[in-house]
């Protein structure tokens, strides 16, 4: 994980509501998501056992991690043609380099909208019967 970056993410209005309700039950004191001991983070192996966990529970036999999880997200947000420049920073990529790994998602999309875009070039040709 990269060392103190900020990250950006979007939140539905219902978990805002889970979120608030858990802060009043826990009331934890620096991390929402406090670990074992009080004031300290909750460990990366911790939220592991949690994501192993929701596997298991869903019935999920594919092994995932939580890096694998934020690769799916970003894919997720390719595929629904989300800008680039956005998913960079709602990741807290740097450089636009890292960003190369999804070239793999990007490049189907960039072809589906050119031949979106050569369609719509000949339809408008065939329309003015050049």
């Amino acid at each position: 994980m990269q060392k103190e970056r900020k990250r950006v993410i979007p939140i539905s209005d219902k978990v805002i509501v889970m979120l608030r309700e858990y802060y009043k039950k826990y009331r934890s004191s620096i991390w929402l998501f406090e670990g074992q001991a009080h004031g300290t983070q909750y460990s990366e192996t911790s939220l592991q056992k949690v994501l192993k966990h929701a596997l298991d529970y869903a019935k999920i036999k594919k092994t995932a991690t939580l890096h694998w999880l934020r690769h799916s997200y970003a894919t997720h947000l390719l595929e629904t043609e989300t800008d680039l420049r956005y998913i960079q920073e709602l990741l807290g990529h740097k450089s636009s380099k890292t960003m190369e790994i999804y070239t793999h998602v990007w490049e189907p999309i960039l072809l589906k909208k050119f031949n979106s875009l050569r369609q719509f070039v000949k339809n408008i040709v065939h329309l003015k019967g050049v």
